[in-house]
């Protein structure tokens, strides 16, 4: 383990970064050779879907509600009324993004500060001594469960944001249900789908690996701890953001073919 004690803050942030990109790479070989804790991994399941959920599912029903508000006025305005379901079912951005926001903000501050503790408390040595990996029974298990459950939490975000801007749209701008859905089923493609499942597969990624290196390169005590808990969830919500910006340029290129009448 690299000694960050003497380092100054950028300097120790640039290693612990590298740290991270081999962390990620030693979890793709291990999860290649099947070497999964079940046990851990269904554990930290529960901790990043269900009980992650409210709090997703509400900050997505009030952006979806926020959204229609400030966009419906300017559609109808220009004549356009009919496009406002199918442009906020298009936020195929706001999805992911808020919601791995609201998980690495929640989830990936708590990996940081539990492995953390356990690292400065010596139980990290403890598990070499028991021959254990900790890669294998801490680092596996809350990536395999961020990568499963964001996209869950992600899909369930988007239909509720969905229902908060039909809600707005129809008792506020008049806009009848069906004219929403019709341009939501009309504009909205199956690959708009599936490129946010792909970006929040990358987001929780992004979330395990770094709460999860953060935690095992503390150092310091307490005071270490929530140094590496704040460090952590700043990057994640830049890595979140640098690998939204190249996804979306990979995934959305090329003209587009909806058609609306």
């Amino acid at each position: 383990m690299v000694n960050l004690g003497n380092k100054s803050g950028l300097q120790q942030w640039s290693q612990r970064l590298i740290a991270a990109m081999f962390l990620a790479g030693q979890v793709f070989l291990h999860l290649l050779q099947g070497r999964i804790h079940r046990r851990n991994t269904i554990e930290q399941m529960t901790i990043v879907g269900p009980k992650s959920a409210i709090i997703a599912l509400l900050t997505a029903t009030f952006v979806g509600m926020v959204f229609t508000i400030q966009v419906a006025k300017e559609f109808i305005d220009v004549g356009a009324g009919s496009f406002v379901g199918g442009v906020l079912g298009l936020t195929r951005e706001l999805a992911p993004v808020l919601t791995a926001v609201v998980v690495a903000g929640r989830v990936g501050s708590a990996f940081a500060a539990e492995i953390g503790t356990m690292r400065v408390t010596e139980q990290i040595d403890a598990l070499y001594m028991l021959k254990t990996d900790p890669i294998d029974y801490l680092v596996i298990p809350r990536v395999l469960a961020c990568c499963v459950m964001l996209p869950v939490l992600t899909l369930m975000s988007l239909i509720t944001g969905t229902l908060g801007g039909l809600v707005i749209a129809e008792n506020i701008h008049n806009i009848s249900p069906y004219s929403f859905i019709f341009s939501i089923q009309t504009l909205v493609q199956p690959w708009d789908i599936i490129s946010t499942v792909i970006k929040a597969v990358v987001f929780g990624g992004v979330i395990a690996v770094i709460g999860c290196n953060w935690g095992l390169t503390t150092t310091g005590g307490a005071k270490g701890v929530g140094q590496s808990t704040t460090a952590a969830v700043v990057t994640s919500l830049i890595g979140i953001f640098a690998a939204n910006v190249i996804l979306s340029w990979v995934l959305f290129q090329g003209p587009s073919t909806a058609n609306i009448e």
